[in-house]
């Protein structure tokens, strides 16, 4: 099968997009070995084993870089950046952000410094992909 960068860019939207819950698996697991609290959710969290709160820190950098990374996907479909090297930063991103909540929940903390930086890396690059294709238009 053939895709295209705009296919693989969009795809790798949605699967980040589903990637923010991965750790909160983690959580649920974590919440139902204490008890679940239904009057108070967010307060038993403080009662979580440790992987269980790392799990929670995991979910909710997942949901801040979501949003940077979103756009610089955005922007690449909607200038038409059509590079080989967009496609290796949109998949690259989506592998690094799995292991990254894997190695946050294992307390990996130089894997998971370094997969940060390796998705930080992807999404700056697609912006600067898009920033070169509307600099070529003008």
């Amino acid at each position: 099968m053939n895709w295209s960068v705009s296919a693989i860019v969009l795809y790798s939207v949605f699967v980040a997009s589903i990637l923010i819950y991965v750790p909160f698996l983690a959580v649920g697991y974590a919440r139902f070995q204490i008890g679940y609290d239904r009057s108070n959710p967010r307060a038993m969290l403080e009662k979580l084993p440790p992987y269980g709160q790392r799990a929670t820190w995991a979910h909710q950098n997942a949901f801040e870089t979501f949003m940077v990374y979103g756009s610089a996907a955005l922007m690449a479909y909607a200038t038409g950046v059509d590079s080989a090297l967009a496609s290796y930063a949109a998949i690259t991103f989506v592998i690094a952000r799995l292991l990254y909540s894997l190695f946050y929940i294992l307390d990996l903390p130089w894997g998971r410094s370094l997969m940060f930086a390796t998705g930080q890396l992807c999404t700056y690059c697609l912006f600067a992909l898009s920033f070169l294709k509307i600099q070529s238009v003008v």
